[in-house]
């Protein structure tokens, strides 16, 4: 499997965020190329600034493999992660985390600063960009009808 597929599934998680009135950003994280954990923004939902869908992710991952390291993971997210959720991934040892959409104001993956390449003990490899246009497009789409409503 590859980048692709797996940005695909966060994405279809994001599009469970929209249908559900968040901002639609989904995450999967994977085990050597398996599923581990899905999920999506649910602040709104679950009244909780800390529901994220990385966090809801790393949360569910973490149970699954009944441990805080995830060492051996990657995390597929629709929307370049903010700060809390750069942290969290530091925390929870994640070394690859792929992105879609580019966040120009609270990004921190080296769009608006760069937490996950600061000299700490643990820098995981980043890579955005991945169907790019398609997380972009469904966050854009959310904001207009929002604005429009």
């Amino acid at each position: 499997m590859n980048k692709e597929y797996f940005m695909r599934e966060a994405l279809k998680q994001a599009k469970i965020a929209y249908e559900s009135g968040e901002v639609p950003i989904g995450a999967v994280i994977t085990r050597k190329g398996e599923i581990i954990s899905k999920a999506y923004n649910r602040r709104e939902i679950g009244k909780n600034a800390l529901f994220h869908a990385e966090t809801e992710a790393i949360y569910k991952a973490c149970e699954t493999l009944n441990g805080w390291r995830l060492w051996e993971c990657e995390l597929y997210v629709t929307l370049e992660p903010c700060p809390m959720c750069a942290g969290a991934i530091i925390n929870a040892r994640i070394p690859k985390v792929y992105f879609g959409a580019y966040d120009q104001k609270n990004g921190a993956c080296g769009s608006y600063i760069n937490l996950l390449n600061m000299q700490n003990n643990f820098r995981p490899e980043v890579q955005g960009g991945i169907l790019e246009d398609e997380c972009t497009d469904l966050i854009k789409q959310f904001f207009k009808e929002l604005r429009n409503s």
